[in-house]
């Protein structure tokens, strides 16, 4: 039985804030929430983002759903109770990255948009910008970097979202980018074309 100490856990305040943080790194933070299917370009997009990001000055991270998987969620599977508490963790992080003044970029599929919303309550409203990358079934299997739907097809991976679990395609996302059509490239310059005409990740 863990023992508790010292009574309830309450929330402390440092003597530094947001404002301080802001001023400190001449940055607005945000949380640009990248979802799509696996294949729809989520990554690819998401580093080439922060790598623009960083030459502009901005100090950001990516927050990649495989990498989070080898430490933070590696206890986690992928049924849809593990799902729910790895975008969980993921969105708190994000928050507390936020809270730190850093821009955040996360690419995991985060495939219901229950989760998504819990996602954007976590991190607040006014700090989350969600991005659906659109693209077909039959092009991310066709591009299948990981070779994760052919092994999914052939039933070898089981709760694979877009075979044998469901993907739900965000109601009303701030920016839907179409990965079929657009290349990295094209994309990115219009997730910036959002982040600036609403003044989001801009110098602060």
């Amino acid at each position: 039985m863990k023992q508790q100490l010292g009574g309830p856990v309450q929330r402390f305040h440092g003597a530094i804030t947001l404002a301080d943080r802001m001023r400190l790194l001449h940055q607005k933070p945000v949380t640009i929430w990248l979802t799509g299917l696996s294949g729809a370009g989520k990554s690819t997009i998401a580093f080439e983002l922060e790598r623009q990001l960083v030459s502009q000055g901005r100090a950001c991270y990516v927050l990649d759903g495989d990498n989070v998987r080898h430490g933070l969620g590696s206890d986690l599977d992928f049924d849809q109770h593990d799902r729910h508490e790895n975008i969980r963790r993921v969105a708190h992080v994000a928050q507390l990255m936020n809270d730190a003044g850093l821009i955040v970029i996360t690419a995991l599929i985060s495939p219901t948009q229950a989760d998504r919303t819990m996602a954007r309550d976590i991190v607040g409203a006014d700090k989350f910008v969600e991005i659906y990358l659109s693209a077909p079934f039959a092009v991310c299997a066709r591009r299948d970097p990981k070779g994760l739907y052919a092994k999914a097809l052939a039933g070898e991976i089981r709760s694979f979202t877009g075979v044998s679990a469901p993907y739900e395609a965000p109601l009303d996302p701030d920016i839907t980018i179409d990965t079929a059509t657009l290349t990295p490239a094209e994309s990115v310059a219009g997730i910036f074309r959002y982040l600036h005409e609403h003044c989001l990740a801009q110098q602060a």
